[in-house]
């Protein structure tokens, strides 16, 4: 049987990975986390693991072998708060217990399958996963690009050339904007739309920046990626034990967040029995609404992120993205089902 670890396992993208992980009949599977936050646990609840270890305990264990033979271990544990401030605490979730556990990993020759980010490109006009192009704006986008160089410092700068056989994989996905289902825990760090969803229950609005960096009134665009396409990426890099390397995981198209409020609003329309409304519709009868933009995240702010997908496809993935418009709608029926 297959045994796998998923670290951060009850946070958004590992809980989704056990369940695309079960729908494989996979279930052998050791979940690890922090549960100091206890609400977590609902991202555990309806998923079939085989043990549950406390993240403070397992990465010692893993070193001396505490599991026995792992397939693979889906490193989605780490401090994802961007606004964190607190360096040496981001440095060690997000660097150091990152490359305790790839040493581990690479000695009982288990495939570490690990989340970058996209903060690494921080003020970066250009998304490709090169040392030129990669400026991070804060200590969380600095603490991601320190591991994925480790990777490069240890296996050389092209480590996708690994040899299957000498080294297990690895590989590392730098995300960009996730949204989906069983985020609910992250706060102030949750999706736009999750956010929106509950600002239209509340007020029977949305709301977003206003005019920033250039960009008009909700304009500033981002590469949004629903976590069912998150989950694919990880399970095909699963399904290709010989392809590591430092991948992009967005959709390679750029949409406006005025186009994620249109999505939101609509939905919830759609909900109500209402008819669409283009988006100069929805601001002239106030179901979108601009804010000032905060002077905290100035200068700290990507306001255009889009996936350059080169890499992903060289390495034969051919995944197809779902649009913003159509990931928000499926998520929206999601949340209301869950009311």
């Amino acid at each position: 049987m297959t045994r796998i670890v998923v670290t951060g396992a009850a946070g958004f993208i590992g809980s989704n990975i056990i369940q695309g992980l079960n729908a494989r009949g996979i279930d052998d599977i050791i979940a690890v986390d922090d549960l100091t936050q206890g609400d977590k646990f609902r991202n555990l609840a309806d998923l079939r693991i085989a043990d549950y270890v406390d993240a403070g305990v397992f990465y010692d264990l893993f070193a001396h072998g505490g599991f026995g033979q792992v397939e693979a271990v889906f490193h989605e544990g780490a401090c994802s708060d961007t606004m964190e401030s607190d360096g040496k605490f981001m440095l060690h979730n997000n660097y150091t217990l990152s490359c305790q556990l790839l040493h581990a990993c690479q000695k009982n020759e288990t495939r570490l399958l690990y989340a970058s980010s996209a903060a690494t490109y921080g003020g970066s006009d250009t998304f490709r996963e090169e040392p030129a192009f990669e400026r991070p704006l804060n200590v969380y986008g600095y603490s991601k690009l320190l591991f994925d160089q480790r990777m490069r410092r240890d296996f050389g700068v092209h480590f996708e050339r690994l040899v299957a056989g000498r080294n297990a994989q690895v590989a590392g996905f730098r995300y960009f904007n996730v949204y989906g289902p069983r985020e609910q825990h992250k706060a102030r760090m949750a999706s736009v739309a999750f956010h929106q969803f509950n600002q239209f229950e509340a007020e029977g609005r949305v709301k977003l920046f206003g005019d920033y960096g250039g960009h008009a009134a909700g304009a500033q665009m981002r590469d949004f990626i629903f976590i069912d396409d998150v989950v694919a990426i990880n399970l095909w890099f699963f399904d290709h034990p010989a392809v590591s390397g430092i991948f992009n995981v967005g959709t390679g198209r750029a949409q406006a967040f005025n186009d994620v409020a249109s999505a939101v609003v609509n939905a919830m329309r759609e909900h109500q029995g209402k008819p669409s409304l283009a988006l100069e519709s929805s601001v002239s009868q106030g179901l979108i609404e601009y804010v000032a933009f905060p002077d905290s995240l100035r200068g700290k702010y990507q306001c255009y992120t889009q996936a350059d997908l080169t890499a992903l496809r060289a390495a034969g993935c051919e995944h197809r993205f779902t649009d913003v418009q159509n990931g928000v709608s499926k998520y929206m029926r999601c949340l209301l089902k869950q009311r």
